[in-house]
């Protein structure tokens, strides 16, 4: 019950901050553009109220019932959530702009719908290349020197995929189009760190049954993330064992004198002592180069402390949409995308392949990482 009353408030919660931004962009248009007609106002409102809320309907039917019309709907309603995001920061923007003009020039801008005008066209161009960004990743080439790495491992690489999300959106061709990314980098090792699936069916069964055609020599790694905790955790592993991935699940595998420790991601409501996890097992890894698996950028004191060398992990899409960066850089203490070393310590968060939402991406690119050992 508890569980359910926390899902309802999160889901009024969000309802309510889109409903906000969707109102000030509603009031803006009618203030730059001098609407007075009733008929207008109430076609802009009822268009504005609808894309946060046609989102929401979307997510919850597809929750309910799989078919050609609630994947399309949610495609469809995540894309509007994301324009409507970008026309909330044209309106913004536009209003500092004209704020500044009249009070540090001193004199009103003659002409407000047609700077209104011209920041609402630019946030439509930069939507139409958000969503093209969001299907296009980019290979990510690093290089980390790991303590004590065997001569067999040096230079040798492995790719990192997180955040796919196959679901509604990202099928199967998309996730075809990825393996032969990977497969293409000729590397050694391939980990995914969470968020394969990303909560709702679609057409998985294609989907999932390409990661056998990657081709590695020291095999594919897979951790869960909070998308698989939605989707169904043992439904998600159900999917997986019928392919050559090795799931680990809060255990330590050695792969030719590297020790690879993969740790789930909490359940929903589960308390789940994940560094006390990475404690338990050291006995298995202490004494080599050890990489650990965690889907989000947490805890990194702590394992630090513990003498983890390096640390795979994705979870923030580095915001998705601007300007939610900051935000996840706020919230993961600045570790939200990139390299971080610190002594014999590195982690590399990665913004990650698919989308939650909004079928979009702006100020970050998705991206295959490939990871050099040295």
């Amino acid at each position: 019950m508890v569980r359910f009353l926390k899902s309802v408030f999160f889901l009024c919660f969000i309802l309510g901050v889109l409903l906000g931004a969707q109102l000030f962009v509603y009031f803006s248009i009618v203030d730059f553009f001098s609407l007075t007609r009733v008929a207008d106002r109430r076609l802009l409102y009822e268009f504005t109220a609808f894309i946060p809320m046609s989102f929401i309907a979307a997510s919850v039917l597809g929750k309910m019932k799989e078919n050609v019309f609630t994947r399309h709907f949610y495609l469809v309603s995540g894309i509007f959530l994301g324009i409507g995001a970008n026309m909330f920061l044209a309106a913004f923007f536009a209003r500092i702009v004209l704020w500044v003009a009249g009070h540090t020039v001193g004199t009103a801008v003659d002409a407000p719908a047609m700077l209104a005008g011209m920041f609402f066209f630019f946030s439509l161009l930069f939507s139409a290349y958000g969503i093209w960004n969001a299907f296009h990743p980019i290979t990510k080439r690093i290089k980390v020197v790991l303590p004590g790495l065997p001569e067999a491992w040096k230079g040798k690489r492995i790719v990192q995929l997180s955040d796919i999300h196959l679901g509604y959106i990202y099928q199967s061709g998309f996730m075809r189009r990825i393996v032969r990314q990977v497969n293409a980098l000729h590397a050694d090792m391939v980990v995914i760190t969470g968020d394969l699936f990303d909560g709702m069916d679609g057409n998985l069964d294609d989907a999932v049954d390409s990661l056998n055609e990657i081709r590695v020599p020291y095999g594919v790694f897979f951790v869960n993330g909070n998308h698989e905790t939605y989707f169904g955790l043992e439904k998600s592993f159900d999917f997986l064992k019928k392919t050559t991935v090795r799931i680990l699940r809060d255990e330590v595998v050695h792969v030719g004198g590297l020790s690879m420790l993969g740790i789930g991601y909490p359940e929903q409501g589960e308390k789940k002592d994940v560094v006390g996890i990475a404690r338990a097992l050291k006995p298995s890894w202490k004494g080599t180069p050890t990489i650990l698996l965690y889907h989000a950028p947490a805890h990194v004191r702590d394992f630090q402390e513990l003498g983890i060398h390096l640390q795979l992990s994705g979870h923030t899409h580095k915001g998705q949409i601007f300007p939610f960066n900051l935000i996840t850089k706020i919230v993961h203490k600045g570790h939200d995308y990139g390299l971080y070393r610190h002594g014999d310590y590195t982690l590399y968060t990665t913004s990650g392949i698919g989308t939650w939402g909004p079928s979009m991406r702006l100020g970050n690119r998705p991206e295959i990482v490939e990871i050099t050992l040295r």
